[in-house]
């Protein structure tokens, strides 16, 4: 099993790569605030395990097992900035929530707020009523059926 930050390299890499289908152990390092020796590290590990295609001084590109391991990172963050900005959460405080959230869920809480932000996205209504309520909710501090029960 990966740890944060292979998984973030792998993530950076991917990142990196999508135009050019490579990238450089400066570009790693310049985009994860690291030393290129400490990206040279990682990058032999990397390599070890079947995850990178890397020769010092050269390029670094994903292998298939790297490449589905950083899209399913992806997919992870995805689905959690959707999830925490249904809540409300603004955007920026939701992407870097969910670059640290992303790391350590379980696949089965994934795959059920995969479903759940699925189910919101694809609601008939604009807003379903009670995603309505909550916002309310957020912005008042109280919720919207003990107004209604104080008038009745």
């Amino acid at each position: 099993m990966l740890g944060r930050r292979a998984e973030d390299y792998l993530e950076t890499i991917y990142e990196l790569s999508k135009e050019r289908g490579y990238t450089k152990v400066k570009d790693i390092s310049s985009k994860l605030n690291v030393k290129p020796a400490s990206v040279s590290e990682m990058m032999a590990k990397l390599s070890e395990q079947g995850y990178v295609v890397y020769e010092k001084r050269l390029f670094v590109s994903l292998t298939k097992k790297g490449r589905e391991v950083a899209e399913n990172i992806r997919e992870r963050r995805e689905i959690l900035v959707k999830f925490l900005t249904t809540l409300g959460v603004p955007r920026s405080v939701a992407e870097e929530d969910a670059c640290i959230i992303e790391h350590v869920l379980n696949p089965e809480t994934v795959k059920q707020l995969k479903k759940f932000v699925r189910f919101v996205e694809e609601s008939p209504a604009l807003t379903p009523k009670w995603l309505k309520h909550f916002k309310e909710f957020c912005e008042k501090g109280v919720h919207p059926c003990d107004v209604a029960r104080v008038r009745g």
